[in-house]
């Protein structure tokens, strides 16, 4: 229904518009069909250290727990959440409802970060941005209502390499690392395409096309493309990686490398499961409202979530290839 939506609304591709046009129309679009703000207690501005400046965000305050417990009451789990876009556009409001919807069904804080994009801000900055935040949540965990043990990182697309680069990095530096990572259809490797391109690169919302239109903007060079940073499924070793729950689409063509990566996580001895939901599209966590099936997909999510946030203790997932 939505590819339908937007046939008809017959927008221009992505690669006719400036990233500015192009951030006006994605945050339309959220808004579209994002449907009605899921309530939360409370959503409050909050200003986060970056790489090379403050950044902006938003605090997601969950409202009272089966347990009894609202989010102002006892330090929580929190997952800090960088939003999808190609690293050219999406912002706060993109994923507003996104962040909601984490927020009350897995019970937890959630931090949405306002990291810089390109062409403004090219490689590196984006992954410096995402390290430099999670590092300002660990160390002001107490301020924000959260218990510095329990907290994680996440994103969709784009912002599923900035949560899984985050995850990486701190392990390989042997700094304290995030305690889970929630990656929705993350795009962990701009320096090859694989056959899920082929199968869905077009008619299927994210494009061939749109990819390259995002890799143009976001990396100065072709070598940028091969740096573990910026596509960490590149990297040599994934050992010590913390445990992980990966989202794929079916109809996507980013699905073969998040699974790709999710399977050398595993067989880098981390936790991991990677759940494929295999009718649905590329951006569905945009779409919750709309339908049972992304909104079951995020439920599942927010569920896995929960259960890995919800003490300080080792998380017991099942393997990859039971979750296949």
């Amino acid at each position: 229904m939505v590819l339908r939506l937007l046939a008809l609304a017959g927008e221009e591709p992505l690669e006719r518009l400036t990233p500015a046009r192009a951030r006006v129309r994605v945050r339309n679009d959220a808004q579209t069909f994002e449907g009605p703000k899921i309530e939360v207690a409370r959503v409050e501005p909050i200003t986060v250290s970056g790489a090379d400046g403050p950044l902006g965000g938003r605090l997601y305050v969950p409202p009272q727990t089966a347990g009894g417990l609202s989010g102002s009451d006892a330090a929580s789990g929190l997952l800090v959440f960088f939003h999808g876009g190609g690293f050219v556009v999406g912002d706060l409001e993109s994923h507003d409802n996104v962040c909601r919807f984490l927020s009350r069904n897995a019970g937890i804080r959630v931090l949405a970060v306002d990291y810089r994009l390109a062409p403004e801000h090219r490689f590196p900055a984006a992954i410096d941005d995402a390290l430099a935040a999670f590092r300002f949540t660990l160390e002001h965990a107490a301020e924000l209502g959260a218990a510095a043990d329990r907290i994680a990182v996440g994103g969709d697309s784009a912002g599923g390499n900035l949560a899984a680069g985050v995850a990486r990095l701190t392990a390989a530096a042997g700094e304290p690392a995030p305690a889970f990572q929630l990656l929705f259809y993350p795009w962990v490797d701009l320096s090859r395409k694989r056959r899920s391109y082929q199968l869905f690169g077009d008619g299927f919302y994210l494009t061939e096309s749109d990819l390259e239109w995002d890799k143009q903007h976001y990396v100065a060079s072709p070598s940028d493309a091969l740096d573990p940073r910026c596509s960490p499924a590149l990297a040599d070793d994934l050992a010590g990686v913390t445990p992980a729950y990966v989202v794929t689409a079916g109809f996507d063509p980013l699905r073969d490398e998040g699974e790709e990566y999710g399977a050398r996580l595993h067989a880098a001895g981390a936790r991991v499961v990677v759940r494929r939901h295999p009718g649905l599209i590329h951006g569905f966590v945009n779409t919750s409202q709309m339908g049972h099936s992304a909104r079951e997909a995020l439920l599942e999510a927010a569920g896995a979530l929960r259960f890995a946030l919800s003490s300080a203790a080792p998380v017991a997932i099942a393997p990859a290839e039971t979750a296949r």
